[in-house]
Protein backbone atom coordinates (compact mmCIF):
# COMPACT_ATOMS: atom_id res chain seq x y z
CA UNK A 1 0.00 0.00 0.00
CA UNK A 2 2.84 2.21 0.92
CA UNK A 3 4.52 1.56 -2.40
CA UNK A 4 1.58 2.37 -4.51
CA UNK A 5 1.41 5.53 -2.44
CA UNK A 6 4.69 6.66 -3.16
CA UNK A 7 4.54 5.98 -6.97
CA UNK A 8 1.41 7.86 -7.51
CA UNK A 9 3.37 10.86 -5.69
CA UNK A 10 6.04 10.51 -7.98
CA UNK A 11 4.02 10.36 -11.06
CA UNK A 12 1.80 13.10 -9.68
CA UNK A 13 5.15 15.28 -9.38
CA UNK A 14 6.28 14.22 -12.71
CA UNK A 15 2.92 15.31 -14.02
CA UNK A 16 3.15 18.54 -12.18
CA UNK A 17 6.79 18.64 -13.38
CA UNK A 18 5.73 18.54 -17.42
CA UNK A 19 2.74 20.81 -17.10
CA UNK A 20 5.08 23.47 -15.20
CA UNK A 21 7.60 22.97 -18.29
CA UNK A 22 4.79 22.97 -20.87
CA UNK A 23 3.28 26.03 -19.18
CA UNK A 24 6.62 27.84 -19.75
CA UNK A 25 7.13 26.94 -23.10
CA UNK A 26 3.51 28.56 -24.07
CA UNK A 27 4.23 32.22 -22.63
CA UNK A 28 7.42 31.98 -23.86
CA UNK A 29 6.17 31.24 -27.46
CA UNK A 30 3.43 33.63 -26.96
CA UNK A 31 5.62 36.42 -26.14
CA UNK A 32 7.89 35.22 -28.96
CA UNK A 33 4.80 35.61 -30.94
CA UNK A 34 4.28 38.82 -30.27
CA UNK A 35 7.73 40.31 -30.58
CA UNK A 36 7.64 38.56 -34.39
CA UNK A 37 4.50 40.40 -35.22
CA UNK A 38 5.55 43.92 -33.70
CA UNK A 39 8.88 43.32 -35.53
CA UNK A 40 6.94 42.89 -38.84
CA UNK A 41 4.75 45.74 -38.62
CA UNK A 42 7.98 47.82 -37.84
CA UNK A 43 9.21 46.25 -41.11
CA UNK A 44 5.89 47.05 -42.79
CA UNK A 45 5.38 50.88 -41.71
CA UNK A 46 9.26 51.13 -43.06
CA UNK A 47 8.82 49.49 -46.56
CA UNK A 48 5.32 51.47 -47.17
CA UNK A 49 6.67 54.77 -46.63
CA UNK A 50 8.58 56.05 -49.22
CA UNK A 51 10.51 58.35 -47.16
CA UNK A 52 12.05 55.34 -45.18
CA UNK A 53 11.74 52.31 -47.84
CA UNK A 54 15.50 51.83 -47.84
CA UNK A 55 15.38 50.69 -44.32
CA UNK A 56 13.08 47.40 -44.67
CA UNK A 57 15.97 45.22 -44.88
CA UNK A 58 15.54 45.98 -41.17
CA UNK A 59 12.36 43.86 -41.13
CA UNK A 60 11.96 39.78 -40.08
CA UNK A 61 12.03 38.44 -43.52
CA UNK A 62 14.74 40.11 -44.83
CA UNK A 63 16.75 39.78 -41.93
CA UNK A 64 16.23 36.41 -42.18
CA UNK A 65 17.17 35.97 -45.95
CA UNK A 66 20.67 37.58 -44.93
CA UNK A 67 21.28 34.66 -42.03
CA UNK A 68 22.94 31.94 -44.76
CA UNK A 69 25.11 34.72 -45.91
CA UNK A 70 26.11 35.80 -42.55
CA UNK A 71 26.42 31.96 -41.61
CA UNK A 72 28.38 30.51 -44.47
CA UNK A 73 30.74 33.66 -45.37
CA UNK A 74 32.33 33.26 -41.47
CA UNK A 75 31.26 36.98 -40.43
CA UNK A 76 29.04 36.22 -37.43
CA UNK A 77 31.16 33.03 -36.12
CA UNK A 78 34.35 35.62 -36.61
CA UNK A 79 32.46 38.65 -35.20
CA UNK A 80 31.15 36.62 -32.47
CA UNK A 81 34.35 35.07 -31.18
CA UNK A 82 36.18 38.15 -31.46
CA UNK A 83 33.67 39.80 -29.04
CA UNK A 84 33.51 36.94 -26.75
CA UNK A 85 37.18 36.64 -26.11
CA UNK A 86 37.24 40.28 -25.28
CA UNK A 87 34.56 40.10 -22.83
CA UNK A 88 35.89 36.55 -20.90
CA UNK A 89 39.03 38.45 -20.63
CA UNK A 90 37.43 41.90 -19.41
CA UNK A 91 34.74 40.02 -16.70
CA UNK A 92 37.98 37.78 -15.84
CA UNK A 93 39.96 40.75 -14.51
CA UNK A 94 36.70 42.46 -13.18
CA UNK A 95 35.42 38.59 -11.12
CA UNK A 96 39.42 38.59 -9.96
CA UNK A 97 39.66 42.25 -8.86
CA UNK A 98 35.93 42.80 -7.62
CA UNK A 99 35.45 39.27 -5.22
CA UNK A 100 39.03 40.43 -3.54
CA UNK A 101 37.34 44.02 -3.04
CA UNK A 102 34.22 42.59 -2.16
CA UNK A 103 35.55 40.53 0.74
CA UNK A 104 37.92 43.31 1.90
CA UNK A 105 34.98 45.66 2.04
CA UNK A 106 32.58 42.98 3.57
CA UNK A 107 35.31 42.48 6.33
CA UNK A 108 36.83 45.68 7.02
CA UNK A 109 34.88 48.48 8.44
CA UNK A 110 38.09 51.02 7.65
CA UNK A 111 38.09 49.73 4.08
CA UNK A 112 34.53 50.09 3.26
CA UNK A 113 34.60 53.87 4.88
CA UNK A 114 37.03 55.04 3.05
CA UNK A 115 36.33 53.03 -0.37
CA UNK A 116 32.48 53.48 -0.20
CA UNK A 117 32.25 56.86 -1.49
CA UNK A 118 35.05 56.70 -4.16
CA UNK A 119 33.67 53.32 -4.83
CA UNK A 120 30.01 54.93 -5.34
CA UNK A 121 31.51 57.67 -7.54
CA UNK A 122 33.35 55.86 -9.84
CA UNK A 123 30.15 53.25 -10.24
CA UNK A 124 28.48 55.80 -11.65
CA UNK A 125 30.46 57.18 -14.33
CA UNK A 126 29.83 55.28 -17.58
CA UNK A 127 32.32 53.11 -18.73
CA UNK A 128 32.22 54.79 -22.19
CA UNK A 129 33.76 57.70 -20.44
CA UNK A 130 36.58 56.43 -19.71
CA UNK A 131 37.63 55.69 -23.87
CA UNK A 132 39.94 58.13 -24.14
CA UNK A 133 41.92 57.65 -21.26
CA UNK A 134 42.06 53.72 -21.90
CA UNK A 135 42.81 54.98 -25.62
CA UNK A 136 45.76 56.94 -24.47
CA UNK A 137 47.10 54.34 -21.96
CA UNK A 138 46.88 51.52 -23.48
CA UNK A 139 49.20 50.05 -26.27
CA UNK A 140 46.48 48.57 -28.39
CA UNK A 141 42.59 48.79 -28.95
CA UNK A 142 41.66 45.30 -27.36
CA UNK A 143 43.08 46.12 -24.27
CA UNK A 144 41.67 49.51 -24.65
CA UNK A 145 37.88 47.52 -24.65
CA UNK A 146 39.42 44.88 -22.55
CA UNK A 147 39.84 47.97 -19.88
CA UNK A 148 36.58 49.17 -20.62
CA UNK A 149 34.72 46.17 -19.91
CA UNK A 150 36.37 45.57 -16.82
CA UNK A 151 35.35 49.10 -16.02
CA UNK A 152 31.88 48.35 -16.59
CA UNK A 153 31.91 44.78 -14.73
CA UNK A 154 34.01 44.92 -11.82
CA UNK A 155 31.45 47.60 -9.83
CA UNK A 156 28.52 44.67 -9.67
CA UNK A 157 30.80 42.06 -8.58
CA UNK A 158 32.18 44.31 -5.99
CA UNK A 159 29.24 45.29 -4.41
CA UNK A 160 27.26 41.92 -4.53
CA UNK A 161 30.60 40.21 -2.77
CA UNK A 162 30.83 43.25 -0.24
CA UNK A 163 26.49 42.34 0.32
CA UNK A 164 26.87 38.69 0.30
CA UNK A 165 29.33 38.88 3.38
CA UNK A 166 27.73 41.55 5.77
CA UNK A 167 24.53 39.11 6.12
CA UNK A 168 27.24 36.30 7.45
CA UNK A 169 27.13 35.76 11.21
CA UNK A 170 29.96 37.15 12.63
CA UNK A 171 29.47 34.26 15.08
CA UNK A 172 30.95 32.09 13.03
CA UNK A 173 34.09 33.59 12.39
CA UNK A 174 34.84 33.64 16.22
CA UNK A 175 33.80 29.65 16.39
CA UNK A 176 36.73 29.13 13.05
CA UNK A 177 39.27 30.91 15.19
CA UNK A 178 38.52 29.21 18.89
CA UNK A 179 38.89 25.69 16.90
CA UNK A 180 42.15 26.95 15.14
CA UNK A 181 41.00 27.58 12.10
CA UNK A 182 43.89 30.06 10.08
CA UNK A 183 42.86 33.11 8.07
CA UNK A 184 43.00 30.58 4.84
CA UNK A 185 40.43 27.91 6.60
CA UNK A 186 37.89 30.77 7.15
CA UNK A 187 38.49 32.11 3.64
CA UNK A 188 37.98 28.53 1.99
CA UNK A 189 35.35 27.16 4.44
CA UNK A 190 33.10 29.58 5.59
CA UNK A 191 33.38 32.75 3.08
CA UNK A 192 33.48 31.96 -0.06
CA UNK A 193 30.43 28.88 0.27
CA UNK A 194 28.20 31.60 2.08
CA UNK A 195 28.96 33.87 -0.35
CA UNK A 196 29.02 31.90 -3.61
CA UNK A 197 24.86 33.37 -4.40
CA UNK A 198 25.74 36.72 -4.14
CA UNK A 199 28.77 36.01 -6.19
CA UNK A 200 27.88 34.33 -8.93
CA UNK A 201 24.52 37.00 -9.34
CA UNK A 202 26.99 39.94 -9.16
CA UNK A 203 28.67 37.75 -11.98
CA UNK A 204 25.36 37.54 -13.64
CA UNK A 205 24.64 41.80 -13.46
CA UNK A 206 28.20 41.90 -14.62
CA UNK A 207 27.62 40.14 -17.52
CA UNK A 208 25.03 41.85 -18.63
CA UNK A 209 26.26 45.26 -18.25
CA UNK A 210 29.57 43.81 -20.25
CA UNK A 211 28.02 42.84 -23.28
CA UNK A 212 25.95 46.23 -23.45
CA UNK A 213 29.46 47.88 -23.14
CA UNK A 214 31.40 45.90 -25.20
CA UNK A 215 29.22 46.32 -28.60
CA UNK A 216 29.32 50.23 -28.64
CA UNK A 217 33.53 50.02 -27.38
CA UNK A 218 34.15 47.82 -30.44
CA UNK A 219 32.42 51.12 -33.03
CA UNK A 220 36.08 52.75 -33.42
CA UNK A 221 39.53 51.62 -33.59
CA UNK A 222 38.82 47.76 -34.74
CA UNK A 223 38.51 45.77 -37.41
CA UNK A 224 36.50 42.82 -35.76
CA UNK A 225 33.78 42.03 -33.22
CA UNK A 226 30.02 42.51 -33.40
CA UNK A 227 30.42 46.08 -32.47
CA UNK A 228 32.53 46.45 -35.59
CA UNK A 229 30.51 44.42 -38.04
CA UNK A 230 27.00 46.88 -37.11
CA UNK A 231 28.99 49.70 -37.88
CA UNK A 232 30.57 48.12 -41.43
CA UNK A 233 26.86 46.85 -42.41
CA UNK A 234 25.54 50.76 -41.66
CA UNK A 235 28.01 52.04 -43.64
CA UNK A 236 27.61 49.43 -46.43
CA UNK A 237 23.59 50.42 -45.88
CA UNK A 238 23.21 46.20 -45.45
CA UNK A 239 20.37 46.63 -43.47
CA UNK A 240 19.74 42.85 -43.33
CA UNK A 241 23.27 41.78 -42.33
CA UNK A 242 22.80 44.57 -39.76
CA UNK A 243 19.77 42.71 -38.04
CA UNK A 244 21.07 39.86 -38.34
CA UNK A 245 24.18 40.88 -35.78
CA UNK A 246 21.39 42.55 -33.50
CA UNK A 247 19.48 39.38 -33.73
CA UNK A 248 22.96 37.07 -33.04
CA UNK A 249 23.68 40.01 -30.10
CA UNK A 250 20.65 39.69 -28.33
CA UNK A 251 20.52 35.60 -28.85
CA UNK A 252 24.19 35.24 -27.38
CA UNK A 253 23.45 37.35 -24.07
CA UNK A 254 20.12 35.50 -23.35
CA UNK A 255 22.28 32.18 -23.65
CA UNK A 256 24.73 33.58 -21.46
CA UNK A 257 22.43 35.08 -19.04
CA UNK A 258 20.80 31.20 -18.96
CA UNK A 259 23.62 29.87 -18.30
CA UNK A 260 24.42 32.13 -15.30
CA UNK A 261 20.92 31.22 -14.19
CA UNK A 262 21.00 27.71 -14.30
CA UNK A 263 24.60 28.01 -12.41
CA UNK A 264 23.40 29.96 -9.79
CA UNK A 265 20.72 27.87 -9.41
CA UNK A 266 22.87 24.59 -9.50
CA UNK A 267 25.36 25.57 -7.42
CA UNK A 268 23.87 27.88 -4.67
CA UNK A 269 23.19 26.91 -1.44
CA UNK A 270 20.22 28.74 -1.03
CA UNK A 271 19.09 26.23 -3.72
CA UNK A 272 18.90 23.21 -0.62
Amino acid sequence: MAAEISTAQTSSAAVDVIVMVLRRLFFSAVGLGILFALWWFGGWLLESNPATMSFADFGPFPTIDAVPYMVQSGTLLDASQASGYRLGIGLLLAIVTGIPVGILMGRSKVFRKLSNTPFQFLRMVSPLSWEPIAVIAMPTWDQAIIFLISMAAVWPVAFATAAGLAKLDRAWFKVARNLGASWWDILKEIILPAIAFDVMTGIRLALGVAWIVIVPAEFLGITSGLGYTIQDSRENLMYGDLAVTILAIGIIGFLMDGICLALIKRFSWHRN
